[in-house]
């Protein structure tokens, strides 16, 4: 049971799904059973996490938790839209697409990301639908990411996709049209509100390129309309991968969240660190990393520097693997600038830093370009889509891994990349 890459070829839509182009194999990435029922069950933790980290927001901005918490995820935003995600309205409005970035390492997985703006929904669902014709089981059936978008946005809702985004404006076109129900995508600048439910496909940070964004966030706020996800932008801050484990906040996430809920977060989540340059006490250390100031973390030298910097959230390069940067693959000047950078930054746009996840090697078979299969071996970043319905359950519905180079540090879609979905062993 395999697919050639001339059927894989004849299947792809006219036009293509996304700009740049990957590499096809004729099989699914295979999980083991226990790693299948790990992603099955991934998905409501992960939902109430989010959840939680609505709640101290809320609780903070209200002066119930210190009040630096919302301060530092505020940094950099209109004013207009942190008064709106802070009002008694928005409560409980959350984000109904859940999609954790995880590197497969050799002891399980690595949560670098959480994105609830996700790209690759359509590709996932495309590859879901090839594979499964050609006989496979994959991860989420044939049709469960298309299941999981409409359950999402209704029929006759509306995809609206920036030009910021357009890259990903084919395989949300192939995805309003396997969807139906008189779903379509609409250019998020030129949209006109017409009472329909409205799926965003745009990031916050572009609010003014879109000149309805603000009326379309103050109008779901009020009821009168329905996007997801909505706006609170606080959600999508790679903040609270660092936050997790700020020492000061332990006994508020004990509060907050489940233990077994809490557990599993923490154990795919690596230690992470905000980028905050303000002095410690002579007494104190940065926690894991055990040195006084940022300073002599940018003086790491290439063994010490096995960290990742991420610009934050709100900015044009904190999406894809623009704002993002290895240590260990960086020359020690260029190490040390960034972290200067960083922390110039942070009363304006922060930074995290966390530990470097390596990714276990694997071997898989992929196709040259004259349809003949040759072995890759590569490190693989799993992507489990996660979608909450109207009832409030938290389902997966697939997931598309991508096999990188075993040369490539940054795991993420590349034309020499390969996509795939998946099946269980």
């Amino acid at each position: 049971m395999s697919l050639s890459l001339d059927q894989i070829k004849a299947a792809i839509p006219e036009g293509g799904l996304f700009d740049g182009g990957w590499q096809f194999s004729p099989e699914p990435l295979k999980l083991t059973k226990a790693e299948g029922r790990f992603l099955a069950s991934l998905g409501h933790p992960l939902a109430k996490f989010q959840q939680a980290c609505d709640d101290l927001y809320r609780r903070s901005a209200s002066g119930k938790l210190p009040g630096w918490i919302a301060e530092v995820l505020d940094t950099g935003k209109p004013a207009w839209m942190v008064d709106l995600q802070k009002e008694a309205a928005t409560r409980d409005l959350l984000p109904r697409v859940i999609r954790p970035d995880l590197i497969v390492t050799a002891g399980g997985f690595s949560l670098t990301e959480l994105d609830s703006v996700p790209g690759g929904i359509g590709i996932t669902a495309w590859l879901s639908q090839l594979y499964a014709d050609a006989g496979f089981e994959v991860l989420g059936g044939r049709d469960g990411m298309i299941r999981g978008f409409s359950s999402v946005l209704g029929e006759d809702g509306a995809i609206l996709l920036s030009e910021e985004s357009a890259d990903y404006r084919r395989e949300m076109e192939w995805l309003a049209r396997a969807a139906g129900g008189g779903r379509t995508v609409e250019a998020a600048e030129e949209y006109q509100p017409d009472g329909r439910a409205l799926y965003r496909f745009f990031e916050w940070f572009d609010w003014e390129a879109i000149p309805e964004a603000r009326h379309l966030a103050e109008r779901s706020a009020s009821g009168e309309l329905a996007l997801s996800p909505p706006c609170k932008p606080h959600l999508e801050d790679k903040l609270w991968l660092a936050l997790l484990w700020t020492p000061a906040l332990k006994p508020v996430w004990e509060q907050a969240l489940r233990g077994s809920h809490l557990n599993r977060v923490r154990d795919i989540v690596p230690p992470g660190w905000v980028v905050d340059p303000a002095p410690l006490p002579p007494q104190a250390a940065l926690p894991v990393l055990g040195v006084n100031s940022w300073e002599e973390v940018a003086a790491f030298s290439q063994k010490q520097r096995r960290l990742v910097l991420k610009i934050s959230g709100f900015h044009e390069t904190a999406w894809g693997s623009r704002g993002v940067h290895i240590g260990h693959d960086m020359a020690q000047a260029d190490w040390s600038d960034k972290v200067h950078a960083a922390m110039a930054d942070f009363s304006q746009q922060p930074w995290i830093m966390q530990e470097f996840s390596e990714g276990r090697l694997i071997e898989h078979p992929v196709f040259r370009d004259d349809g003949s299969v040759v072995t890759m071996r590569g490190r693989v970043r799993l992507c489990p889509y996660y979608f909450t319905d109207d009832q409030g359950v938290t389902t997966l519905a697939g997931a598309l891994a991508t096999l990188a180079p075993a040369d490539k540090k940054k795991i993420h879609g590349m034309r020499d990349a390969v996509l795939l979905p998946c099946v269980i062993e």
